[in-house]
């Protein structure tokens, strides 16, 4: 059984939050834990962390989301399994953009008959939607403890941050992380314009817990990554226990 919600925070309080989720973008880069190999051992540990927030807290809405969805429209079969569809959906589409983005990097000049250009620019697309979402979702009364959920959330930013630098560069360094704070902000002011509407966070939810599983795993499972098992097993199991008793 969860225990009881939090009083919501204040409009001050989660622009706050906002604001430093934008923030993590622009600064993640000067953190000194990216590009290496091995990987880096904290960047492990954040991977671990953000994966712990969707199986302990986001993965139990999804039946709720579903039953919200179906509340909104026309009954049909399978019903009460929409939210793990869109989050089936949000996991495969994340894991199609990222095969996008590893064929261009390796020096195609058009990936599945897109120009490699154009690769940038709907793997970017993608993540500013789905920076935006997390964004709005500030604005969500059962999300929770909203201060856990930053938490993961900056964190995860981290782990993608590294992952798009690695695969666009510069022109991620000079652009995409710009494009990707704002799109956090675009997302909590369209939360604040959209309050209450539980449809959309219906679908949101478990599009974001798809994409975070995805996303967080990618940067743990490439061999050539190096990565470390342990801090990633130690951040998911003591943010899982913190998110069960706090």
């Amino acid at each position: 059984m969860r225990p009881p919600e939090p009083a919501a925070a204040s409009v001050p309080a989660l622009f706050a939050y906002a604001a430093v989720l934008a923030l993590v973008h622009l600064f993640a880069g000067r953190l000194g834990v990216g590009g290496r190999i091995p990987r880096s051992r904290w960047l492990s540990v954040a991977g671990g962390v953000s994966v712990a927030y969707v199986f302990v807290h986001l993965l139990p809405d999804i039946h709720e989301a579903a039953v919200t969805i179906e509340r909104h429209g026309t009954p049909m079969v399978f019903a009460d399994r929409y939210g793990y569809l869109i989050a089936l959906f949000g996991f495969v589409v994340f894991y199609g953009l990222e095969q996008l983005a590893r064929r261009a990097n390796r020096g195609a000049t058009r990936t599945d008959g897109i120009p490699a250009t154009a690769v940038f620019w709907i793997h970017l697309g993608s993540f500013a939607l789905y920076n935006a979402i997390i964004g709005s979702l500030l604005w969500d009364p059962e999300l929770g403890n909203i201060t856990l959920f930053v938490v993961a959330m900056a964190l995860h930013f981290v782990v993608t941050d590294d992952g798009l630098r690695e695969h666009h560069g510069q022109v991620y360094q000079h652009r995409g992380r710009w494009i990707l704070s704002g799109a956090v902000i675009v997302g909590f002011v369209g939360g604040y314009a959209l309050e209450g509407a539980e449809l959309l966070v219906a679908v949101f939810v478990p599009f974001l817990a798809g994409g975070v599983v995805l996303n967080g795993i990618k940067e743990e499972l490439p061999s050539d990554r190096e990565s470390r098992f342990w801090p990633f097993a130690v951040g998911a199991g003591s943010y899982a226990a913190l998110l069960l008793f706090v």
